[in-house]
């Protein structure tokens, strides 16, 4: 194990002890022993999975069709996004095998996969073609391989960014959006939408701290005005004109025309915002468009989608899978390949289709998704511009100079979790007003280069 490796082992195993004590399961079918026996009788396989809306309606089909038609029993254990990462991380470093299954990012499956914790899937690859791993959709397929070539886990959905607008709010201001709008441009509309309605903003913002929050959307800014975290020898680089250019700009827009409460609104707060007509525009995840064109969506039909807007970058999108990865000490991997291999399954997106809606779909990973006539016909709005968002992404190379690693709005490494969180908290507070830009990347950049000297020595 390199010096690199047993690194990153620490910072993972440190932040899972310290989140395990608080995680707590929020809606398992029952308690989960170790060794994948069910306490209330019966051998099952055991999943760990992130409570996000599509896993709820996987629990629901998974009894009423996959046991149902394989007879192997699922017991779930559904946590926040921020406990699972934890509970998964603790379970999977000790490889205790009370977990066979688990949903992991294309974040952790580098580290996973080095640290020996994850399961090979290419052995069960090869006895199942009909699973059709050449249609996985090739920026979210790479994400999930390892160096070594090896497939470590399977995708349950992808997801990349771009731009929501209310097109009726636009057409009334005699404004009209480019198909592929620049940050700039992407500015002036903001400011002319301003006050478009009563209580309308020009456009909505993460301002929250967190990795996965407000550091995501800003780092794709960031990439695109030509800055970067670090540089190919790990210098850190946030106190770069680049780096700060694109983070004024930032902050200046979702202050001068973005949400009241900025610095306290992530994804479900501007998702509430353009859903209830109080933002003209919006710059996030892929995967909100379904809810934004719901039967029930008060802004159905009204919303445009455009790619992500840039500067100096031709694309500028993220790139993310929730992702199915197999404990390697878990004692059933064919019953656990038989949950992923259907979880990720063509099949299962056309049951989703015939009991959900199509709109409904756990898209974003599938070629042949993107085929379908009643999926294209359902999120015709959003599913080509979806498609193209994700097939154009660059995880190694998504700016305008080498990186030290992969990732597109993180870095690849198990320290930025908390270096990305704590960076978030400073650009935030400049958010709320409560000090400048500059000195909030001052401070960034220090905690910044201590990471950096890690990885050169």
């Amino acid at each position: 194990m390199s010096i690199h490796t047993r690194r990153g082992a620490r910072a993972l195993v440190a932040a899972a002890s310290a989140g395990a004590l608080v995680a707590a399961c929020t809606a398992c079918e029952g308690y989960v022993g170790a060794g994948g026996s069910s306490l209330f009788g019966g051998d099952a396989i055991n999943v760990l999975m992130v409570n996000n809306p599509q896993m709820v309606e996987l629990q629901k089909l998974t009894k009423r069709h996959f046991t149902k038609d394989t007879g192997i029993k699922v017991n779930f254990t559904v946590l926040p996004e921020n406990d699972v990462r934890d509970k998964i991380s603790q379970d999977f470093s000790n490889q205790a095998g009370q977990y066979d299954v688990a949903t992991i990012s294309n974040f952790e499956v580098p580290f996973f996969s080095g640290h020996g914790w994850l399961r090979d899937l290419g052995p069960f690859l090869a006895k199942d073609p009909a699973f059709d791993q050449q249609d996985i959709l090739a920026p979210v397929r790479q994400s999930l391989t390892a160096d070594d070539g090896k497939v470590y886990a399977e995708p349950f959905y992808g997801e990349s960014s771009f731009l929501m607008y209310r097109k009726d709010v636009l057409a009334e201001r005699g404004l009209t959006m480019p198909a592929e709008p620049t940050w700039q441009q992407v500015a002036d509309i903001a400011a002319r939408t301003d006050g478009a309605r009563p209580g309308m903003k020009g456009i909505c913002l993460r301002g929250l701290p967190g990795w996965g929050e407000l550091t995501a959307p800003l780092t794709t800014v960031v990439n695109t005005f030509g800055g970067t975290w670090f540089t190919k020898d790990w210098k850190a680089r946030l106190t770069s004109p680049e780096f700060v250019e694109a983070t004024q700009f930032y902050v200046d827009l979702v202050r001068e025309h973005g949400q009241a409460g900025a610095a306290q609104s992530g994804y479900a707060e501007c998702l509430y915002n353009m859903s209830q007509g109080k933002s003209a525009m919006w710059y996030d995840a892929t995967a909100a468009a379904g809810t934004l064109e719901d039967a029930k969506s008060p802004v159905k039909g009204k919303i445009g989608y455009v790619k992500a807007p840039v500067n100096k970058t031709s694309d500028s999108g993220w790139l993310y899978t929730w992702a199915w990865g197999m404990q390697k000490a878990s004692e059933k991997s064919d019953d656990a390949w038989k949950f992923i291999s259907w979880a990720s399954s063509k099949e299962y997106e056309a049951l989703v289709g015939r009991e959900s809606g199509w709109a409904n779909v756990p898209a974003g990973k599938r070629a042949s998704t993107y085929a379908r006539p009643e999926y294209r016909s359902a999120a015709s709005a959003f599913a080509d511009v979806t498609h193209r968002s994700i097939a154009a992404t660059k995880p190694r190379d998504p700016g305008v100079q080498p990186r030290p690693t992969a990732g597109i709005q993180f870095v690849g490494v198990p320290e930025f979790t908390d270096l990305g969180t704590r960076v978030s908290q400073e650009i935030s507070a400049a958010i709320a007003g409560r000090q400048p830009v500059r000195e909030a990347l001052r401070a960034s950049q220090k905690m910044a280069e201590r990471v950096g000297e890690e990885y050169q020595d």
